[in-house]
């Protein structure tokens, strides 16, 4: 079964492309909504981090650490790489140009309705 879901702005119907900004920036919201995330985030922002490095310096068990990176992959702010039997996190340059890109709409829509 399809399903069409539309928006409403300014009493227009909107469907398809601009509702699936809206997706993508519910991924970028729910990658940033959790303080291990966070944390994550912060621990990656200058540098590439080994899973192993990321679970020594934060106090969570190895499959919360999947769940947690799997977000963060899956919403493009992180990229990982494997190298041998060990998996390398760090801030994907394009992911971090979705997020600006994003704020920059969100302010635009904020300040639309001001």
């Amino acid at each position: 079964m399809y399903i069409m879901h539309y928006i409403h702005i300014d009493g227009d119907r909107y469907e398809g492309a601009v509702m699936s900004v809206y997706v993508d920036y519910l991924s970028l919201f729910t990658a940033f909504f959790d303080e291990t995330r966070l944390s994550i985030l912060e621990l990656l922002r200058d540098k590439e981090l080994s899973a192993s490095k990321l679970l020594e310096q934060i106090n969570i068990g190895q499959s919360t650490l999947s769940h947690h990176m799997k977000t963060l992959v899956e919403s493009g702010i992180v990229s990982a790489r494997k190298a041998h039997k060990w998996t390398y996190y760090s801030i994907c340059e394009s992911g971090k140009k979705n997020v600006m890109e994003m704020l920059k709409r969100l302010e635009e829509l904020v300040g639309h309705n001001t």
